[in-house]
C-alpha cells in the first residue's frame, strides 16, 4: 500500500501577491455589479426631486410674512429641499434648487431682519454690487460666498434672496417665478 503524503498548506508567509489579487478581484465584482445597477438602472446620479408643498403651507400658516409661490418654472427645474424654520428673530422658508444647467440655487424667504439675514446666509464678506431689474422690481445683486452670487429683494415684511452657484441668467429666471 503506498502512502499517502499530504502536501502542506501555505502559511501566511508563504502566499504570494497572485492570491491576494484573486481574493480582490472575487470581492470587487460584486460591488462593481451594484454600483453599477444603481448608477445605470436606478439613476442614482439624478438628484430626488422633493415636495415643497409642506414647507411652504407651514410657512402660510405662520403668517409671518407674505409667502411667495414658485411659479413658471419648467421641469428642469428639480426642488431638492424645502424647510420652514424657527430662526433667531423671526422665521425663514427656504427651498433649494437644482437649475438646468446643473447649478445650484437657493430661494430663501425670510422675516428675519435684513440686517441680520443677509451676514448669516451670504457671509459677513457679501457686499452689495449693484441692481438688477426683474420683471418690474429692483433686486441688489450681492457677492456671497465663494463661488455665489445672490440676489436680494428688500420688502418691509421680508426679505427674499436667491443665492447659489449658477449663472445670471438662472438667478433672474428664480427671482422672476416668486
Amino acid at each position: 500500500m503506498e502512502a499517502e503524503t499530504e502536501v502542506p498548506r501555505p502559511t501566511r508567509s508563504e502566499r504570494r501577491p497572485r492570491d491576494m489579487a484573486l481574493s480582490l478581484v472575487v470581492l470587487l465584482v460584486p460591488v462593481l455589479v451594484v454600483v453599477l445597477i444603481y448608477r445605470v438602472v436606478q439613476g442614482g446620479d439624478q438628484p430626488v426631486r422633493v415636495d415643497t408643498a409642506a414647507a411652504i403651507d407651514q410657512a402660510r400658516v405662520a403668517g409671518e410674512f407674505p409667502v411667495s409661490d414658485v411659479a413658471g418654472l419648467n421641469d428642469d427645474w428639480i426642488p431638492i429641499s424645502a424647510a420652514f424654520q424657527q430662526g433667531d428673530g423671526g422665521r425663514t422658508l427656504r427651498i433649494g434648487y437644482v437649475t438646468p444647467d446643473d447649478g445650484g440655487l437657493q430661494l430663501i424667504q425670510s422675516s428675519v431682519p435684513a440686517e441680520r439675514l443677509l451676514p448669516a446666509e451670504l457671509s459677513e464678506s457679501g457686499r452689495p454690487e449693484g441692481s438688477a431689474e426683474v420683471d418690474g422690481e429692483t433686486w441688489q445683486r450681492y457677492s456671497a460666498r465663494k463661488g455665489e452670487t445672490a440676489l436680494v429683494l428688500l420688502q418691509p415684511d421680508r426679505t427674499v434672496i436667491v443665492v447659489g452657484q449658477a449663472d445670471e441668467d438662472e438667478l433672474r429666471e428664480l427671482a422672476a417665478a416668486v
